[in-house]
């Protein structure tokens, strides 16, 4: 709860950013389920002590997945291992609990079993739309070997779990109770509603700040502001795999773009344009975000 809750202001993809955040909340619940109930078992309640010193360094291992390009690895190690590895704690638990004196013990662990498999399938899915760039699942099968290897080195989260560790044998959720977890990204934005013939301008201009033609870029420039704009442009590490505007709004006679350009790396430019006798030209620009790559 406190991992998930604390990647949540580190995390830019908004997709990403609102699983955790819906998964935040169930995980408060099972902890206030657990923290009601240890008293009734004569246990100190809401108290974390871990089984052991290696149990404390997997949750460190999952902590330094905290940069701002790391989200593949923060979904990767909390939804493909740690809630299918809780999952099948869980349901050993339960098979083993006595159903005569310890009903209240079984009904928490069903609900937990319950919704951690329905995390798991929600961050499968998630995952998946992140996985399509260069080298992100080969990054995301290396952090998934990682965390397992941590949680084997601590014998599972209770220190004495049996392999396997994660049990795939659970019946997949309902698709309709996974829905809930997701949220539909919005679609690309639509660079055709910009003018024409800023348009026709903007994708050559973007094309070739995506091939790390600075000099191709800087025609696109007004004179007056070519040494502030190449100045900015020069805090740019080309080339990049894709580049796209991102937005276009209209200010008076105006249009202010926002290009993002992805690689090893991302960044986000914003320039303002204006009309003239040669067509539109940039009068100003800025990189407002650049996050090199790992």
């Amino acid at each position: 709860m406190r991992i998930l809750g604390g990647w949540i202001a580190l995390t830019p993809e908004l997709d990403v950013k609102l699983l955790l955040g819906r998964h935040v909340w169930d995980c408060a619940q099972h902890a206030d389920l657990w923290g009601r109930r240890l008293p009734e078992l004569r246990a100190p309640a809401q108290e974390s002590e871990p089984a052991s010193d290696r149990v404390v360094r997997v949750l460190d291992v999952l902590e330094r997945f905290e940069g701002r390009d790391q989200s593949v690895e923060r979904v990767t190690a909390v939804y493909r291992v740690l809630k299918p590895h809780l999952a099948t704690v869980y349901r050993r638990h339960l098979a083993v609990a006595n159903p005569v004196y310890e009903p209240p013990t079984r009904r928490i662990l069903e609900r937990c079993i319950e919704e951690e498999w329905r995390h798991a399938s929600a961050g499968a899915a998630v995952l998946a739309r992140h996985l399509a760039g260069a080298g992100m699942a080969e990054r995301a099968e290396a952090c998934e070997r990682r965390v397992l290897a941590a949680l084997a080195e601590a014998r599972g989260v209770t220190g004495d779990v049996e392999e396997p560790l994660v049990d795939a044998t659970a019946s997949a959720p309902d698709p309709a109770a996974v829905a809930q977890d997701l949220v539909e990204v919005p679609p690309p934005f639509d660079p055709g509603v910009a003018p024409a013939d800023l348009g026709e301008r903007l994708r050559a201009h973007v094309a070739a700040l995506a091939r790390g033609d600075l000099e191709a870029a800087e025609r696109h420039v007004l004179p007056e502001a070519r040494t502030a704009v190449r100045q900015e442009y020069a805090r740019l590490q080309g080339p990049w795999t894709q580049a796209a505007v991102a937005g276009v709004a209209r200010i008076g006679r105006y249009r202010v773009t926002r290009l993002r350009l992805d690689g090893a790396g991302q960044a986000v430019v914003q320039e303002r344009w204006v009309p003239g006798d040669d067509g539109w030209m940039i009068a100003a620009a800025e990189v407002a975000r650049l996050q090199p790559g790992g």
